[in-house]
């Protein structure tokens, strides 16, 4: 295990306020979203085994809580088919925990842990935001772990968007809160393309993502796969487009209906990186 105070990499500095402020915005777009969700609709099963709607958010206040220092309950989760590893567990615990509260007690709870969550994390010096610690990616900063939360949140507010067929606008994907998302997705992608696709040395795949999430990501193998900015006037050995959002979902391991990829160049080694692109746990 890394020592926290050690890291291997270079440590992830991010915008303390900018970041804040849009896992604020991420939070706000759930309870805004679910506030108008009827009882029925909390109960609607969604992507991830064994999670209604209602789980989905009851795992958000989990994590939420886990933050703030308060105690795992004792939940005994071991014989459920779903749950597979240590992390799993832990959020099970949460889940089944809240499993007796209705869709309104679950999102009463979720605005308020996410309301002293803001407090704690205005209250946060920059010294303490930029300090090692250990996150879901291994050892970086405690805003890295932030960027995280946004992605984790954002990705969960898509599980129930879908679960119940109101899928976000143009409009509401566009901002801030996407892009901190993105990014997180972004820097897997070296991981993705070079040790779960084996792209051999050489490579350099892109990926164009279309729609309100259009970006490319380029990822370069120079002994080991990175995300670069360009080619350095190289053209793509491999190039793959589809819908950014579709991009998401597919890392997340719940595509949204049939998966329109386009390929270019090496379509063989294109077709191994969206074959492995599931690799959030």
């Amino acid at each position: 295990m890394l020592d926290v105070n050690s890291p291997s990499r270079p440590l992830t500095l991010l915008d303390k306020d900018e970041v804040t402020m849009s896992l604020g915005d991420v939070w706000g777009g759930i309870d805004a979203f679910m506030a108008d969700v009827p009882e029925a609709g909390w109960l609607t099963a969604t992507a991830l085994p064994g999670w209604c709607v209602r789980d989905v958010v009851a795992h958000v206040v989990g994590t939420e809580c886990m933050l703030l220092g308060l105690p795992t309950p004792d939940v005994d989760v071991s014989g459920l088919d779903h749950v597979r590893n240590p992390i799993g567990e832990l959020n099970e615990c949460w889940v089944r925990h809240l499993a007796a509260d209705t869709g309104a007690d679950v999102l009463t709870r979720f605005r308020d842990v996410t309301a002293r969550r803001r407090e704690a994390l205005e209250a946060m010096s920059r010294d303490d935001w930029d300090a090692p610690t250990a996150t879901p990616a291994g050892p970086d900063t405690y805003g890295r772990f932030m960027r995280i939360r946004i992605f984790d949140c954002w990705m969960h507010e898509h599980d129930v968007r879908d679960a119940l067929s109101m899928p976000a606008s143009a409009a509401e994907l566009a901002g801030t809160t996407s892009r901190f998302a993105l990014d997180e997705v972004a820097g897997s992608m070296g991981f993705v393309v070079g040790k779960r696709a084996g792209a051999p040395d050489g490579s350099r795949v892109a990926l164009e993502l279309t729609g309100p999430l259009e970006r490319t990501i380029r990822v370069a193998v120079d002994g080991r796969a990175a995300v670069v900015d360009d080619f350095g006037g190289a053209e793509p050995t491999a190039t793959i487009t589809l819908d950014g959002l579709q991009f998401t979902r597919l890392c997340g391991g719940r595509p949204r209906g049939p998966v329109d990829v386009e390929y270019g160049g090496d379509v063989e080694l294109g077709r191994r990186v969206v074959a492995n692109l599931n690799y959030v746990i």
